[in-house]
């Protein structure tokens, strides 16, 4: 069965994310600030001033997405970076991939930091991140005073090797 996310708009300029490739593992999640309408549709990108957010370098912010959220339990949203603006601007998620469990309704919104060495900025409407829907394993969890042997081990950072 194909679980169903339900978006609840909270910016009038926010729509229905979609994927932009019949393969994308996720959808492009947009920037939209309280009090600033200037995404006049969906499938258009605006670069207008105004409005416009600076994040200085290393530099974090928490920033709206327009939206909040229904997740079916067993999964979650995870919130990435776009490649582009980490690549050209240095633009990530700074917990990257941000968590949004099942039973959280609250506004969603995506933690930024500039890693780059100029100032960035983001404009309402603009793609900021995406949202990747991920089936989250039941699980329980118990105490224990002995673990099972591996092969590896103890072994930690590096200790597989380099390649």
């Amino acid at each position: 069965m194909i679980p169903v996310i339900k978006f609840k708009k909270i910016h009038p300029n926010f729509c229905l994310p979609k994927r932009e490739s019949i393969f994308a593992a996720g959808f492009d999640l947009r920037y939209m600030p309280d009090g600033v309408i200037v995404v006049e549709d969906c499938d258009n990108e605006r670069d207008s001033e105004d409005g416009a957010l600076l994040i200085k370098p290393l530099e974090r912010k928490l920033l709206p997405l327009g939206f909040q959220i229904e997740i079916p339990p067993g999964y979650e949203m995870q919130l990435r970076p776009r490649s582009g603006l980490a690549k050209k601007v240095g633009l990530t998620i700074l917990n990257s991939p941000g968590t949004i469990d099942s039973d959280y309704r609250g506004p969603v919104g995506a933690i930024l930091i500039n890693l780059g060495s100029e100032d960035a900025f983001i404009y309402p409407g603009m793609r900021i991140c995406q949202g990747v829907i991920a089936s989250v394993p039941a699980f329980n969890v118990e105490m224990t005073t002995e673990l099972s042997d591996t092969e590896r081990g103890s072994g930690g950072f590096g200790s597989t090797g380099q390649r």
